[in-house]
């Protein structure tokens, strides 16, 4: 082989050496860009969970502090219905059945006959006229059916009442007109808050 033909393949080798090389190193350039995005994900990653976490557990607690403020509320509006309601019985009484001062009025009535309690929310007694009252925030068709059983079970645990006649009401502050005209087939009465204070939805129940 000739000098010339030599020169040639050495410098073809250089070249593809060369070649070979700037591959290598762009590959390496890669490589090395590759595991630096990868650190970032992973770090991006690690971000993320540690922020997921700690949104789980800020979550977990608004749960807790939310159901302790519906607790709250859920009792404070029982409490705030019963205020509304106890108050205004002596006037509606007066108003549907012409009752005057009222014999007997309680909060929280509570009678017990053998291993069998009643509990009403409210009863106000006048002359000829007992009325029992149950106040929920939201009431139901079995509200109904379940003070139309105490009013039943009136007499065998109030007997120093059982010669008038009884009524039943139901009370909250919001009552769906549907609810209202089981009650009314029911001869149960409905109040409600109204403009500016409760009011008997169905009058016409007890006719």
């Amino acid at each position: 082989m000739g000098d010339a033909a030599l020169a040639e393949r050495f410098d073809s080798l250089e070249s593809y050496m060369k070649d070979l090389s700037f591959q290598a190193l762009r590959t390496e350039r890669e490589l090395s860009r590759l595991s630096a995005e990868m650190r970032e994900f992973k770090n991006e990653m690690r971000a993320f969970k540690n922020e997921m976490s700690e949104f789980k557990q800020q979550s977990e607690r608004d749960r807790r502090q939310m159901n302790r403020k519906w607790g709250e509320l859920a009792n404070k509006m029982g409490t705030l219905v019963e205020d509304l309601v106890a108050p205004n019985l002596p006037r509606v009484a007066r108003e549907l059945f012409g009752c005057g001062e009222p014999e007997y009025f309680v909060v929280r009535a509570r009678r017990r006959r053998g291993p069998t309690t009643m509990e009403l929310d409210a009863l106000v007694v006048c002359e000829g006229v007992a009325v029992i009252n149950e106040t929920k925030s939201t009431l139901t068709a079995r509200d109904v059916d379940e003070i139309i059983d105490k009013l039943e079970a009136f007499p065998r645990f109030f007997p120093e009442f059982q010669d008038r006649r009884g009524f039943a009401m139901l009370a909250g502050l919001h009552v769906d007109d549907s609810l209202v005209r089981y009650a009314t087939g029911k001869s149960v009465l409905v109040m409600a808050m109204g403009d500016e204070t409760m009011q008997v939805l169905n009058p016409e129940a007890i006719a």
